[in-house]
């Protein structure tokens, strides 16, 4: 299949060296200045013990780079930062015969439809650790990747999902959008906003009791929100997620703020808590965490 990846950044750079090491055809969409100096081979170190010969070092595969897709794809996989899709889109000359977004938040598939049709927009999310330390050269920290998928793109990306598992995905095909979509919503929002706002990393934060009770607090308001809105989530399942998570890991949003970079703010907390005036829910601990981002934005 014929691939193009939107968005060059960790996601993006993870799975399209994952694909292209598959021996699929991956073209990468980069902004117009970096394509003369943007490497052909892709590399993507990896947690020893993942998948088929795993241990022997990076991924290396080649890959296309465009500024513009104008040739027709397959598969076009969106990794964006939420902030970014409108522009990035503008970089897409052509309708792909389906769209798998892996953005964060749930706003992104109601913009996406209405650009490229309901029938061709498959909801998607991806959980992992991932860096890009340069052009073209990724790395996954965590030791699990978690891509789940709406189950209407079961027949046309069964297959490419299937052997992503040699490479130490776990892959499911998901019934319910909304619980697919609220599922890492739910999990993600919490350890952002509180990682973020305290500057602790998930240990740190379960190890406090005063955090972790806003933790727990923030999981319990953004499920009430996401099964207000359709999906079927368990805030005690979500929550002891996080018991299996390296106590050392923090979230995206954390080490964007650290760096002074923009932020998913609006992206990752905005749906709980325009969720919460829509359904009369209280979310007082994740609209609490997010002024206490923002204050942090406002001192930098």
């Amino acid at each position: 299949m014929k691939h193009a990846i939107l968005g060059a950044g960790a996601i993006g750079g993870l799975v399209g060296t994952a694909l292209a090491s598959l021996g699929e055809d991956v073209t990468m969409v980069v902004r117009p200045e970096k394509l003369a100096t943007y490497p052909r081979n892709l590399s993507l170190e990896r947690p020893a013990g993942l998948g088929t010969g795993s241990g022997s070092g990076p991924i290396i595969a080649q890959a296309k780079a465009v500024a513009e897709l104008t040739n027709p794809v397959d598969v076009l996989w969106i990794a964006t930062k939420t902030y970014q899709l409108q522009t990035a889109l503008e970089s897409v000359g052509v309708v792909p015969g389906c769209v798998v977004p892996l953005l964060n938040g749930v706003d992104h598939i109601a913009v996406l439809r209405a650009r490229f049709g309901e029938e061709r927009v498959f909801p998607a999310t991806i959980a992992v650790e991932a860096e890009r330390v340069a052009p073209g050269r990724f790395i996954q920290r965590s030791p699990f990747v978690r891509l789940n998928i709406a189950s209407s793109g079961e027949s046309p990306l069964g297959t490419i999902v299937a052997r992503l598992g040699s490479l130490g995905f776990t892959c499911q095909f998901i019934p319910n959008e909304q619980t697919l979509l609220w599922s890492k919503l739910c999990f993600l929002a919490p350890f952002a906003l509180a990682t973020s706002a305290s500057g602790m990393n998930v240990g740190q934060i379960l190890a406090d009791g005063a955090w972790k009770q806003k933790l727990t607090s923030a999981i319990a308001e953004a499920c009430a929100v996401a099964n207000a809105s359709g999906a079927e989530l368990n805030a005690t399942q979500i929550r002891e997620v996080f018991d299996g998570v390296p106590p050392a890991m923090r979230s995206s949003m954390q080490k964007d703020l650290a760096a002074g970079r923009q932020l998913e703010l609006d992206a990752i907390g905005g749906p709980i808590v325009r969720g919460g005036e829509r359904y009369r829910i209280d979310v007082s601990t994740t609209a609490d965490l997010m002024a206490a981002i923002q204050s942090k934005i406002g001192a930098r």
